[in-house]
This record gives C-alpha cells, sequence and structure tokens, in this order.
C-alpha cells in the first residue's frame, strides 16, 4: 500500500511539473526575440516576423552587460527600459530582456527626461495636441512624453529628434510591446 502512494505522488508531481513547464514555455512573454540566443521557438501569432527565442539563463547576463540594462530595470514585472547612451529600448519581463528595439529621443531644447516613472495611459491612434502629430501606440510615462511608433524615425533615422517623447521605428515591434504593456508598468529612462 506505501508504495503504491509513492508511485501515484511521484506521477502526480511529474504531471504537475510537466503543464507548469507547459504553461512557462507556451507564455509569449516567456519567449523572448533577442538576438544571440541559441534555441528557436514555434513563432506564437500576433508576433513580429523575426524568430521567437528562449534565452538561457547566462545569455540573459549577457544580454544585460551588451545593452547595459540599468540594475533599476532588472525586477519582477514589465518595464520598459530604456538606454539613451546606445539608443535601445529594451522590454524586459521578470528581470529578462524579451524585446529589442531602436529609439531616438528629444532635441535638446525638448529633451526626454531620465528617471524611473510609470505608463500612467495608453493610446493606440494618439494624435499630439501640441504638435498634430500622429503617435501610433503612445504609452505615457511623464506628462506629454510617451514611448510610440514614429514614421518620421523609420523614414529619416537619427537625422531627426522628437518634441522629449522616445520615437520607435519598428511598427511591428512597438505594436506587439504595446499589446503586452498595462498602465502602471515601469518606465526606466537613462544614460549610461
Amino acid at each position: 500500500m506505501g508504495i503504491l502512494r509513492k508511485v501515484c505522488a511521484t506521477l502526480t508531481a511529474v504531471a504537475f511539473v510537466g503543464v507548469g513547464a507547459l504553461s512557462a514555455t507556451t507564455s509569449a512573454e516567456a519567449a523572448p526575440q533577442v538576438a544571440g540566443s541559441a534555441q528557436t521557438a514555434p513563432k506564437p501569432a500576433g508576433l513580429p516576423p523575426k524568430a521567437v527565442t528562449k534565452a538561457p539563463a547566462s545569455s540573459t547576463s549577457k544580454l544585460i552587460a551588451k545593452y547595459k540594462i540599468d540594475r533599476r530595470c532588472v525586477t519582477k514585472g514589465r518595464v520598459l527600459c530604456i538606454n539613451k547612451k546606445t539608443r535601445k529600448l529594451v522590454y524586459m519581463v521578470n528581470g529578462k530582456p524579451i524585446q529589442v528595439m531602436d529609439v531616438r529621443f528629444g532635441a535638446m531644447k525638448t529633451p526626454t527626461r531620465n528617471g524611473v516613472f510609470k505608463v500612467y495611459r495608453k493610446s493606440k491612434n494618439h494624435v499630439s495636441s501640441l504638435y498634430h502629430s500622429k503617435m501610433p501606440y503612445a504609452m505615457f510615462f511623464s506628462g506629454g512624453q510617451a514611448v510610440h511608433y514614429s514614421s518620421d524615425f523609420k523614414a529619416r533615422g537619427y537625422n531627426g529628434a522628437s518634441h522629449g517623447c522616445v520615437n520607435v521605428r519598428d511598427k511591428n515591434k512597438i505594436a506587439w510591446v504595446f499589446a503586452r504593456v498595462h498602465v502602471g508598468d515601469k518606465v526606466v529612462v537613462y544614460s549610461k
């Protein structure tokens, strides 16, 4: 009788662990999209065209070093980690880089503020009331400053600047991140 209980307990534990592993690997946020990862997983619907990969723990440390990710970004939850020096936005989930994209910032007269903020508003098809420019996939974090797609950045690259917003040139990537970021998520803007 005792052996039967042990066998049943073992089978239950194995089944439970198997379900947990399956749910972790099928989670869209558990599948990083960063270069340099070794394994490739099937592409879930609604993701940008690049291959979805799952980064091993050792490569997570390398990616954090490569993108000079601030320690304030390596925390539980979702974080938009924005480095002005590397001109990269790294979308982090539970301390792991999930998505990386090129960004540009405000001009000298209208700089993007550094600091730790929270997304306080999202607007998928926003138009600036001040500058009358389109700001698709806007995620506001400080006054009128937001992370958003910029067709000007896509067309002109770093030959232009924003009025303080964080411009993203890849529409597919920002749309993917916009769908996953929640109001209240952390935003860290820094120069390092």
